[in-house]
């Protein structure tokens, strides 16, 4: 005897059928000189397909845990197993007629279509075509990024166009044209050595042994 339950809903008439179908997830791939191999991987979400027969009058052999109920009853059920957009149990029980247990099938699902079908070989009963798929429970996780706040270090590797201000000491005998001459290849340069030193030159005719000048 089967027992097929959609949520809290005792289906009247079990399912003549009902087909599993297990989701393979492995992977083939192609290995030099090995040829092919198999990744094995998890099972994908199982997917479940029946009909099911709802009846609009009492049968003797029609299940009914509160009294006999039309198929609109049971219509308006699944109508709100899909819009309510919540997975749900999907149980069957099978057992012996002596009451024995065979195995059972519990799991949690989702709905994911159905149609309804109406022939007049049924007479007034309707034929219900549905899909279920396996639901997994999951879960987010929230995770927090801290930063740190470093200070930089700049390195300035680059060599400064500026040059250093060079210095000539004052022989016996120099004047600032003989020094300008000397430095620059140009005696009447010695003014530009002169404006450069007007704190430490009076006179450019005045300079003295063992002074330090800058030279621009």
């Amino acid at each position: 005897m089967y027992h097929v339950y959609l949520d809290k809903m005792l289906c009247p008439i079990a399912p003549s059928s009902l087909e599993l179908k297990i989701s393979n997830q492995n992977d083939t791939v192609q290995l030099i000189n090995e040829g092919e191999v198999n990744l094995l991987k998890k099972a994908g979400l199982t997917e479940i397909s029946f009909e099911l027969l709802l009846p609009n009058q009492k049968y003797p052999f029609a299940i009914y845990k509160d009294g006999y109920k039309s198929a609109k009853y049971f219509l308006d059920y699944i109508e709100k197993l899909k819009t309510n957009q919540k997975p749900f149990q999907f149980i069957v029980t099978r057992t012996f007629p002596n009451g024995k247990m065979i195995f059972d099938t519990n799991m949690k699902v989702s709905l994911e279509e159905y149609s309804i079908k109406e022939d007049k070989e049924d007479g007034f009963d309707v034929i219900v075509e549905i899909e279920l798929k396996q639901y997994r429970d999951y879960g987010t996780k929230i995770c927090n990024v801290s930063f740190t706040k470093t200070k930089a270090t700049i390195i300035n590797n680059r060599t400064s166009n500026k040059e250093v201000a060079k210095t000539y000491t004052v022989k016996k005998g120099d004047c600032l044209w003989a020094v300008a001459k000397k430095l620059y290849g140009k005696g009447s340069r010695y003014t530009d050595i002169y404006n450069a030193n007007k704190d430490k030159v009076a006179n450019p005719s005045l300079i003295y042994p063992g002074q330090v000048l800058k030279i621009p």
